[in-house]
């Protein structure tokens, strides 16, 4: 059989990073840093806005300039920016059939938070959810697996 020579009738060559790659623990690490620092970012931009919001009533002024001067949301925007870079270095690590699902893992993060934290109200159907969402999380990691 002749080999193809134009480069459109060759088969795809595949990259060696993909296919079936071992999760090793510093792209476990990578990958729960990320989660956890969106989720912490997430976490402190709420506050923010709830603060710059109360600021904003009680003076009479603008809520963008509240907001855009908040500490809390500017340290908030820092911790989003540095998940960002640990989730690029995630992705060189890791499929992101496998890092993609653990993001299911910010939903409990930040409802635990948010319930704590915040002192926002909660109740069994959202706490389901999530565990159900998580649930389904640890089937497409293990599955991967095997």
């Amino acid at each position: 059989m002749a080999k193809p020579t134009n480069v459109a009738e060759r088969p795809a060559e595949r990259p060696e990073t993909e296919g079936r790659q071992r999760m090793t623990i510093t792209s476990i690490g990578f990958l729960l840093f990320a989660v956890v620092s969106a989720a912490s970012g997430q976490l402190l931009l709420k506050h923010g806005m709830q603060v710059a919001t109360a600021r904003a009533h009680a003076t009479g002024g603008s809520l963008v300039i509240k907001a855009a001067t908040s500490p809390l949301i500017l340290g908030g925007l820092v911790i989003f920016a540095i998940s960002a870079v640990a989730w690029l270095a995630t992705l060189a690590k890791v499929p992101l059939s496998i890092a993609y699902p653990f993001n299911a893992l910010s939903y409990l993060i930040i409802l635990t938070a948010s319930a704590v934290l915040l002192h926002e109200r909660t109740n069994l159907l959202t706490w389901a959810g999530s565990v159900v969402v998580v649930t389904g999380l640890l089937i497409v990691v293990l599955s991967q697996r095997s």
